[in-house]
Parts: structure tokens; C-alpha cells; sequence
């Protein structure tokens, strides 16, 4: 059973890496997005950053063994 799943997913990585090296090909240019999108990606990634290095709200417990 296992060995069966292992082979579908095989071949749907496949067929997703060929799809990305084919369709760039076949597919005309594509305009460049309105500037404001450009932004979206650097927003998500402050948001992000900003999560990471905040202090969390849990509060610090050290423990002690005697």
C-alpha cells in the first residue's frame, strides 16, 4: 500500500517539474505587475521577520532541581 502512494507521488513531482520547465516555453510573456504588488512579497516578509523577533507573551518559567 505504501509502496503504491510512494510511486503516485513520484509521479506527480514529476509531472509538476515538467509542467514548470514546459510551460514557460509554450506560455507568451506575461506584462510585470502594478508596482504596488511588488510590494506585497517585502510586506509579508517584514510581517514575518517582525513575528519572529518580538518577545512572546508567555511568560518565562525556570525551573530549579535541588
Amino acid at each position: 500500500m505504501l509502496s503504491s502512494r510512494r510511486y503516485v507521488n513520484v509521479i506527480v513531482l514529476v509531472l509538476l517539474t515538467i509542467s514548470l520547465l514546459v510551460l514557460p516555453l509554450l506560455l507568451p510573456p506575461l506584462p510585470p505587475p502594478p508596482w504596488m504588488m511588488l510590494l506585497v512579497p517585502v510586506l509579508i516578509m517584514a510581517l514575518l521577520f517582525s513575528l519572529a523577533f518580538s518577545p512572546s507573551l508567555e511568560p518565562n518559567i525556570d525551573f530549579t532541581f535541588v
